[in-house]
């Protein structure tokens, strides 16, 4: 008697038979962060529509206002915007009274940024506004549902914040 393929191969259709591998644009993960973010990005930039650099602005105020003042370079890093446009955005962010700028104590050559009192009003608003386009966006998520959705996006996206950071290696 000779051996069934499954038992030539080592078992692997065996393994296989019970998960049928799903094809198709709904299991593929280009499509669906594309999806994500197109949507995403079009109610958010309506609700921060009224800030410097619209979302932009939005994540630098964040960014700012969630702890310790970072320099300009490490904001830009943060926030993933290169250093030049960093400028020019803290330069209008300023202009609106929204953040200021000082000599680090630490390093009197870098400048850290640090949001006013009118930047939080105006921070505080925008996540107003972006919490009820989040929940158009996850209408078909439950509560907890969606807090494992930000969970596993913010890992993801810390890993990927990572390996953009991460010297190239040579190919």
């Amino acid at each position: 008697m000779s051996a069934s393929p499954s038992a030539a191969n080592g078992g692997a259709d065996a393994a296989t038979r019970g998960t049928t591998r799903e094809t198709g644009l709904e299991s593929d993960l280009g499509w669906a962060i594309r999806m994500v973010s197109s949507a995403f990005r079009r109610v958010a930039t309506s609700s921060v529509a009224d800030l410097p650099g619209g979302p932009r602005g939005y994540l630098v105020l964040v960014a700012v206002a969630s702890g310790e003042p970072p320099s300009q370079l490490a904001l830009a890093q943060q926030v993933n915007l290169d250093r030049t446009v960093m400028t020019y955005l803290l330069d209008d962010l300023e202009a609106r009274r929204l953040i200021t700028r000082r000599p680090d104590p630490r390093d009197r050559r870098a400048r850290q940024v640090l949001i006013t009192e009118e930047g939080r009003d105006h921070l505080e608003r925008a996540q107003h506004h972006l919490s009820i386009a989040e929940a158009r966006l996850l209408a078909d998520l439950d509560e907890h549902d969606a807090r494992q959705l930000r969970l596993l996006l913010t890992r993801v996206a810390k890993t990927a914040q990572r390996e953009a950071l991460a010297p190239q290696a040579d190919c």
